[in-house]
């Protein structure tokens, strides 16, 4: 058995595929659906570490290192880092495979601050873990 953290190293928080809708003008996968998609996957992480709401705050350290280009399988690597009294930090990793190879790259990384909230949109404390 392995733990939560090995566990996120292994395993995708997403996987999904680029698709042409998904380009700039250039033709290259427009970054802003990667930082999209890497801010699904903390987010997932934020909803099951604070058990509820909350809402991204910041991003950290976001340096797009390689290209994804359509077609690609793109697999992001959540992980909660720290976490404050209505805060947490996810890092995310991006990793590009290209359809026809099994061979992976990282193309970007980050760290997302996400905030708990109420219903209200207010801050509230995330669940102390037992």
């Amino acid at each position: 058995m392995t733990d939560s953290s090995e566990c996120a190293r292994v395993n995708p928080t997403i996987r999904t595929i680029a698709m042409p809708a998904d380009t700039n003008p250039a033709g290259d996968i427009f970054g802003g659906w990667l930082m999209s998609q890497m801010d699904l996957a903390a987010g997932s992480v934020a909803a099951l570490a604070s058990r509820g709401r909350s809402a991204t705050i910041a991003v950290e350290g976001m340096k797009f290192h390689r290209p994804v280009k359509v077609g690609d399988e793109v697999s992001l690597f959540a992980e909660l880092t720290h976490v404050g009294r209505s805060s947490m930090q996810i890092h995310v990793e991006a990793w590009r495979r290209a359809r026809e190879s099994d061979d992976s790259e990282k193309v970007t990384e980050a760290t997302f601050t996400f905030v708990a909230i109420d219903a209200n949109g207010a801050p509230r404390p995330v669940p102390k873990v037992e």
